[in-house]
């Protein structure tokens, strides 16, 4: 009788089926690489996300019930029974949300699925950014010493306060007097709470004009260790990342062994803790090129395609191989090229950046690759939003990840810049034409990048609208002539004539439009002939032919087609390199439509978390009346100018849509009751005119 052989037992997971714990575009992302390794995917919803594209891209979906974060995409329990109820063997965590929160990552693996990430050791070790500096000191790697809020004289300023247990720029302030240390800790204190449920924020010393260097590693469950090249991330808005590219620009400047030194300091970092999977270290690096330990995200990063790009490395796919047990090669992928990514939010930012909501009526970027690589030099697109889709105010207004790949650097930034001055995107104001201003500057072209580099150049120099005066005049008289042509293809008689016909001579007809960007309203003043269109307020333009979605002009000699698209009253001019957003100026104005008289009115969408002044209580310019919180971030609305709060209109924790009124500031209390009578005034005389 033969022994019957025995069968080894293979002690790593075979993953069929993956959950992601997240939303948007980076549950598209490793839906896409799932899918293509063969595995069924899983998504999870919030009731605002029910019809996002994350949703309908995956093989099945559960619904989280409840529209906020804590409600939903934070409940663990609520995520791994929907993995169980989907019959998902695994859970990818993605990026912000429950991914760097260890309790959950055990609690997957207790469940009897796969965590598709570090150790719930290594996350925890580095949960907590004051005890993971510890740790990295004691490891040799350099770090910025700690400093006790209660303890901080004025030699330490400046310095930045951080929330010891996140990142995203979120729980963060620059103190520069002490006189302001004791209202941002506050304030610190609250966002994190917020945003990560621990209040926990700790000093160190600010370093201005530093650059943001991170290192890609990924580890294998047998001891292997790549450092996959590194990224700059230095372009900021509120220490939130708005530019990443790989290489650094100042690794690539000072050569030598800092990329070796970096290298070695990351893996140094990461084989502290026992770690396996995708994750990142990063680094604060002066001009010199000497760096210090920040954090270490112990997950995928947002910036992550620009690594994959340079790499030719798909690092959600290593991520599930390493989740399976697999090992890395010996050598990390070598890096070619350059690689820019920019994040496209839905915000405004010569409005200080106010966040924006409402629905994206139209968004196209013409690209090469979705979430993929690129075989040639070319534009990658990464997004979880689609033309209808809604910006919601409880979750990151992050529209698109758009991304370049090229040979060179200055190729890569004049792709990149193209692309987006031509995408469509229709809908919420965005920081699209800051970010072609951004790759177009002649000191970003210089790889002259750090942390200060928007203050350097001026915000209000890299927020100027790509389209010119004269192209919003000649913009808004193409929306005008296909306005014209639109409403006689609806006229219900007569629909053979041209539009403006007449056996006549007559009047000019005018439309009256304002410019989204600046309020000032235009006037457009138009007629037909028998030599066709006449714009006598533009002698210099010709206009060669009009349709309801197209106009053609000649405007000193050059000829370009403009394409003109409606939305309700919106109506959105797209031409060669420049966009211009425009809304109808009804010719009668409802008089309750008229805001008051002093009344300060909310900039963005968002809820009421803390009101500072009463009614009746006198006030001075500038100073702070309350907080709202939209997108997780904090914002100040202070008096713009001196005098008494009439009304205040709000109570904390009410939920505000742009416009609402927040408070009545009048010059002094005896004008309460002689501002009811100006208003009405002001409003008999608007509906005279």
């Amino acid at each position: 009788m033969t022994d019957t052989p025995t069968r080894e037992i293979n002690p790593t997971p075979e993953i069929t089926s993956v959950l992601v714990a997240n939303r948007g575009e980076i549950a598209c992302r490793v839906f896409t690489t799932a899918r293509a390794m063969g595995m069924r995917t899983v998504a999870v919803f919030s009731d605002p996300d029910a019809a996002a594209p994350h949703v309908r891209m995956a093989d099945a979906a559960v619904r989280l019930p409840g529209a906020t974060s804590a409600e939903t995409y934070l409940r663990g329990d609520l995520v791994i029974a929907a993995a169980h109820a989907a019959g998902a063997d695994a859970i990818h965590p993605g990026y912000g949300f429950l991914s760097e929160n260890a309790e959950f990552a055990q609690a997957v693996i207790d469940a009897g699925l796969t965590w598709i990430g570090p150790p719930a050791s290594a996350i925890s070790a580095m949960g907590s950014k004051v005890n993971a500096k510890k740790l990295m000191a004691d490891a040799g790697v350099p770090v910025l010493g700690d400093l006790d809020p209660a303890a901080v004289t004025a030699d330490d300023l400046p310095l930045l306060i951080k929330a010891s247990a996140g990142g995203g720029g979120r729980g963060m302030r620059i103190v520069r007097t002490l006189d302001e240390l004791s209202d941002a800790v506050a304030a610190a204190a609250r966002e994190a709470e917020s945003a990560f449920g621990d209040p926990t924020v700790f000093c160190e010393p600010y370093v201005e004009r530093g650059h943001h260097i991170e290192v890609q590693v990924m580890a294998d469950t047998h001891g292997e260790v790549w450092a996959v090249g590194e990224r700059e991330c230095s372009i900021q808005r509120r220490h939130q990342k708005v530019v990443e590219e790989a290489p650094a620009p100042l690794v690539e400047r000072i050569g030598g062994d800092l990329r070796a030194q970096l290298f070695a300091a990351a893996r140094s970092a990461v084989s502290a803790i026992g770690y396996t999977g995708a994750g990142t270290v990063e680094f604060l690096a002066d001009e010199t090129g000497r760096f210090f330990f920040l954090e270490t995200n112990t997950r995928l990063q947002v910036e992550h395609p620009v690594t994959e790009l340079t790499t030719g490395t798909d690092l959600v796919e290593w991520q599930l191989r390493v989740a399976m047990g697999e090992r890395l090669a010996p050598e990390a992928p070598a890096a070619t090229g350059h690689s820019i990514e920019v994040r496209l939010y839905a915000e405004d930012p010569a409005a200080d950046w106010q966040p924006q909501s409402g629905t994206v009526h139209g968004i196209a970027v013409d690209s090469d690759a979705v979430f993929g690589p690129l075989a040639r030099p070319g534009i990658r697109v990464d997004s979880g939003i689609e033309s209808g889709s809604e910006i919601s105010t409880f979750y990151d207004p992050m529209l698109a990840k758009v991304i370049s790949w090229a040979p060179d650097r200055r190729r890569a930034a004049a792709m990149l810049a193209r692309a987006l001055a031509d995408a469509t995107i229709h809908g919420p104001v965005t920081n699209r034409d800051m970010l072609v201003n951004t790759l177009r500057n002649p000191q970003f072209l210089a790889g002259d990048t750090d942390t200060g580099f928007i203050d350097a150049i001026g915000l209000d120099v890299l927020s100027m609208p790509l389209a010119t005066d004269d192209d919003v005049r000649v913009a808004a008289s193409a929306a005008a002539l296909a306005d014209a042509e639109q409403a006689r293809r609806d006229a219900r008689v007569q629909r053979g004539l041209p539009s403006g016909w007449r056996n006549l001579a007559s009047a000019h007809r005018v439309r009256r439009y304002l410019d989204t960007r600046t309020d000032s309203e235009i006037e457009v003043r138009y007629r037909h002939d028998r030599d066709g269109v006449q714009l006598p307020d533009l002698p210099e333009c010709t206009v060669v032919a009009v349709t309801a979605g197209l106009v053609t002009v000649d405007v000193g000699g050059v000829r370009r087609t403009l394409r003109v698209s409606r939305y309700a009253d919106l109506v959105v001019v797209d031409g060669p390199d420049a966009t211009v957003a425009l809304r109808r100026v009804p010719r009668f104005v409802d008089p309750s439509a008229i805001a008051r008289p002093g009344s300060l009115l909310a900039p963005m969408p968002g809820s009421v978390i803390r009101i500072a002044v009463a009614e009746g209580e006198r006030v001075t310019a500038g100073q702070p009346l309350l907080w709202l919180e939209a997108m997780k971030m904090e914002h100040t609305i202070s008096a713009p100018a001196d005098g008494v709060v009439a009304t205040l209109s709000v109570q904390a924790g009410q939920q505000l849509s742009v416009g609402d009124v927040l408070a009545v500031i009048t010059a002094d209390d005896t004008e309460n009751t002689d501002t009811t009578n100006d208003s009405t005034t002001a409003q008999q005389e608007e509906t005279s005119r």
